[in-house]
């Protein structure tokens, strides 16, 4: 079996799409169920963030494995096949590993650095054991993932690279001043409760903002993030709780606006804010044609003909389109850090409004010096790629010395009973002692063999190993494939 993963991001595909692609909890549930009931997969795990939809396989075909979980993120996400496949990048095998263990360590994130990631790759470890999608091999490659990601940030000084979504979008709302000077005295509106929201609120408090006002469609969950405030040292901010009926009215009182929801639709529309601004808004006619985007490199997307191959293609990530701000004193600051978006985009246009949305901070994002740290987390995740890869390799094998052993085992034991029949009058102390000199008569003779045959089968094109060690000792698959069911079962495998 070999790892594949399949997925889109905000570096190979519009907002748009991203927006459109999202999966609920409920779709992500029904994706991985799907995904095992395809033949060529044997386990599953899908990573949803606001910025990215990764389906992890356990696959025996590539190009199978390709087409099979291509068309099911189209079937799930709503987007259409042919729109969707241009966007999609493929890795497999090691390449996969190492664009997992870079997601995990910030490097592949809108904002480089940030540490958010971890929580949502622990999410996905968590949903897949949940619900039993994830196997030996996803088990072991997430649960590095998690270790490689914390090293990474002990380490090295990888979170200087960048901050969290919620820090770099302040700091855009901003405008270049310091957030804390910017921030200090406002009132805020915190729309949402999880855990982005609840990011988002205790960064207001820090930055030292008067009030904080939580809305949530569960008004428990905003009452929890209030008490939550309260006991991580942001006593000294105002916080309280709303319905989200009263959105309006706290519109009408709020400096600053943070909304990161799972709507699926609008929460805020330019409407609404322009009448919290007392401002006529006369919505457009027709939406702006889409501008043209120029191709920029990608390292492999999925792209297949008819006959099912495929093929590398160098095409379709594009340069965000910002909606114009508007000129002249600040008067509400928007962040929208939900996908699909919560704040309309034409509230930018607004008079005395500024609007920071995904689009505006990948923009942004992708003219941020990088750190010289990032270099050497690259270094760390490349040796950790290898160490993974020798590891896994070296475990494929276990199970076929385990079966060698376990027949070695049962060798013995026959002669040793035999034995028995022919000398009836051995004592115990004779027949203990004879019976131990054969055992370390046979474990001595494989002990060299077994222990090279591991050392042999964690190189770089080592998986044969396996295959020669049950030809040459004639080993009984199913007694392998006996030992390897039971190891995976193992209910202390893969939990930390």
């Amino acid at each position: 079996m070999s790892l594949l993963v399949v997925g889109l991001s905000h570096r190979s595909a519009p907002v748009s799409v991203l927006e459109r692609a999202s999966l609920a909890a409920d779709a992500q549930v029904k994706l991985l169920h799907d995904t095992l009931a395809a033949e060529p997969a044997v386990e599953a795990a899908v990573l949803a963030t606001c910025n990215r939809i990764e389906l992890y396989a356990d696959v025996d075909k590539f190009h199978a494995g390709v087409a099979e979980l291509s068309t099911l993120l189209s079937l799930h996400s709503g987007v259409g096949l042919d729109e969707l496949t241009p966007y999609l990048y493929v890795h497999y095998e090691d390449r996969a590993v190492h664009h997992l263990f870079s997601v995990a360590c910030g490097l592949d994130s809108m904002v480089v650095g940030e540490g958010q990631i971890l929580g949502q790759i622990k999410d996905a470890l968590a949903l897949g054991q949940e619900l039993h999608t994830a196997g030996r091999l996803l088990n072991d490659l997430f649960q590095q993932a998690l270790r490689v990601g914390k090293r990474a940030h002990s380490e090295t000084g990888i979170d200087r690279a960048g901050q969290s979504l919620v820090t770099f979008g302040l700091e855009q709302l901003a405008e270049g001043r310091d957030p804390g000077v910017w921030a200090k005295g406002k009132r805020a509106l915190v729309i949402g409760a999880g855990s982005m929201s609840s990011l988002a609120a205790a960064t207001l408090a820090r930055t030292g903002v008067a009030e904080i006002v939580v809305a949530n469609r569960t008004r428990a969950r905003a009452d929890r993030l209030v008490e939550i405030l309260g006991q991580t040292g942001a006593g000294s901010v105002a916080a309280h709780a709303v319905e989200m009926a009263d959105v309006s009215g706290e519109l009408t009182r709020a400096d600053v606006v943070v909304s990161c929801t799972g709507a699926t639709g609008l929460v805020l529309s330019a409407q609404d804010v322009a009448g919290a601004l007392g401002l006529d808004f006369a919505p457009r006619d027709a939406p702006a044609a889409p501008v043209a985007a120029p191709p920029v490199e990608l390292d492999l997307h999925a792209a297949w003909v008819e006959n099912g191959s495929v093929a590398a293609q160098a095409q379709a990530v594009r340069r965000v389109t910002v909606p114009a701000q508007s000129t002249g004193p600040v008067r509400l600051a928007l962040l929208d850090l939900a996908m699909p978006r919560d704040i309309d985009g034409d509230a930018a246009g607004l008079d005395g409004v500024r609007l920071v949305d995904i689009e505006s901070l990948a923009e942004a994002s992708a003219d941020a010096p990088m750190a010289a740290d990032v270099d050497q987390v690259h270094t760390i995740v490349a040796d950790e790629v290898a160490a993974f890869g020798a590891a896994q390799r070296a475990a494929h094998i276990t199970p076929t010395v385990v079966a060698l052993r376990t027949m070695a085992a049962g060798v013995v034991a026959g002669e040793i009973a035999r034995l028995d029949g022919r000398l009836p009058d051995l004592d115990e102390k004779q027949r203990a002692e004879i019976s131990q000199t054969v055992r370390r008569v046979v474990d001595k003779l494989l002990h060299a063999p077994t222990v090279r045959v591991k050392q042999l089968a964690s190189e770089p094109g080592g998986a044969g190993y396996a295959d020669a060690l049950r030809e040459l000792f004639d080993l009984d698959p199913l007694t392998v494939a006996a030992v390897s069911r039971a190891d995976l079962n193992d209910p202390n495998r893969g939990r930390s």
